[in-house]
């Protein structure tokens, strides 16, 4: 509980497996499907030949979003796009103006406007909204926090809402907000060179809850 992160569970087609699979490997998931304790690949011919391409390391660095069964949008960034996550996830949401809560800490990126000229960033992508950073939330009348270790109360979700707009997303990835993205020193570092993958659940009552959850103060 003390480095407390996120559990999100998603029921998928045959054709959704194969659209995640394609995302993972865009991600440049870190695996070895020959290991056995690791990977136990079945199924369709289709389905293992896919698996069996994970753990290779992907050229891409365009990030994706695709469309699953259920509605829920899927967006994969390539480690070999260097951008910070979540002003990417804006971005590719059409500029949405996002709240994140993640494992903030050195090095920190800090909340951007959307004015904020953002030096990490990639032709591929639209304009980013304003992205803010959640360090506290609150849950039944208690505040905690949603910062790093060096934090006495920290959290290691990776959660995320839109602040305006029409759009009611919960938003649930595996990426942090660390590495580089007004400065423009090293693109590369920490998570601005990693891949992950988020999964935007359009839902009233989720996006209600959530962004009941990480209301509090906010990274400068």
């Amino acid at each position: 509980v003390k480095v407390s992160q996120h559990f999100f569970s998603l029921k998928l087609t045959k054709d959704d497996v194969v659209t995640v699979l394609k995302a993972l490997q865009n991600a440049n998931v870190a695996t070895d499907p020959k290991n056995s304790q690791i990977v136990s690949n079945g199924g369709p011919a289709d389905i293992q030949a896919l698996v069996a391409g994970l753990g290779v390391e992907s050229k891409s660095a365009k990030a994706t979003i695709d469309r699953l069964s259920s509605g829920v949008h899927l967006i994969s960034k390539p480690s070999n796009l260097h951008v910070p996550p979540w002003q990417m996830v804006s971005a590719v949401l059409g500029g949405v103006p996002l709240r994140a809560a993640s494992w903030w800490k050195t090095p920190e990126i800090y909340s951007t406007t959307a004015s904020s000229k953002i030096a990490c960033w990639s032709p591929t992508l639209g304009q980013a909204g304003a992205v803010e950073i959640a360090t506290s939330g609150t849950w039944a009348g208690k505040t905690f926090g949603l910062t790093g270790e060096d934090n006495p109360n920290f959290n290691h979700a990776k959660i995320g809402v839109p602040t305006s707009g029409p759009s009611q997303y919960a938003i649930f990835g595996d990426m942090n907000q660390q590495g580089d993205a007004v400065v423009g020193g090293d693109c590369g570092s920490s998570q601005n060179g990693r891949g992950g993958l988020f999964y935007v659940v359009d839902d009233a009552g989720l996006f209600s809850s959530v962004k009941a959850l990480i209301t509090g103060s906010s990274a400068p």
